[in-house]
């Protein structure tokens, strides 16, 4: 998708307690740093390793940093739920048959952009179709391998993966 076709896309606006109160474009919204609505899913191999996208150098938001395997916005209408499996879909190529399950809920804040964002974990064996248009590339890496890279402050980590790692990391039952 090209930037000004993200531009355009028309997002919900929510409150601080994610309550829909309006609409606009996706670029107004950004600028003005209004509230609205995301999803991130962690997309794991059955030997436990993680995959990373980086992002594409297009992108308005980490552009050509590491990410969450998949992230995109709600669009308005849309579910949190829906609008994972599409970004699965649309981002890695991997069709769901099933919502996969939400592991945790982040508040917008600054360090989400103002994103209200449901992360979600996948499991699969299969290979992913990266969407070129989407990522600049993308690789596996372990849980260890990742704390230590997080730890060290990199600073081509997108924040918002700090945060959802470490948030995953303290779950009692991270899987």
């Amino acid at each position: 998708m090209t930037r000004q076709a993200e531009d355009a896309e028309i997002l919900s606006v929510v409150d601080s307690t994610d309550l829909i109160i309006g609409e606009d474009r996706r670029d107004e919204i950004h600028r003005l740093g209004l509230r609205h609505r995301a999803i991130h899913a962690l997309v794991f191999n059955r030997e436990g390793a993680v995959f990373l996208q980086k992002r594409g150098l297009h992108k308005q938001e980490n552009p050509g940093m590491w990410d969450s395997s998949v992230a995109g916005h709600v669009d308005a209408g849309e579910s949190y739920d829906d609008c994972c499996v599409r970004e699965i879909e649309e981002e890695v190529g991997l069709v769901l048959d099933h919502v996969p399950p939400r592991l945790f809920k982040l508040d917008a804040t600054a360090v989400t952009g103002m994103e209200f964002a449901w992360v979600y974990r996948v499991e699969t064996d299969q290979v992913l179709k990266l969407n070129e248009q989407e990522m600049s590339g993308g690789d596996w890496f372990d849980s260890a391998e990742l704390d230590n890279w997080i730890d060290s402050g990199d600073p081509s980590l997108s924040g918002v993966f700090c945060l959802i790692w470490r948030t995953y990391r303290n779950l009692p039952n991270p899987g």
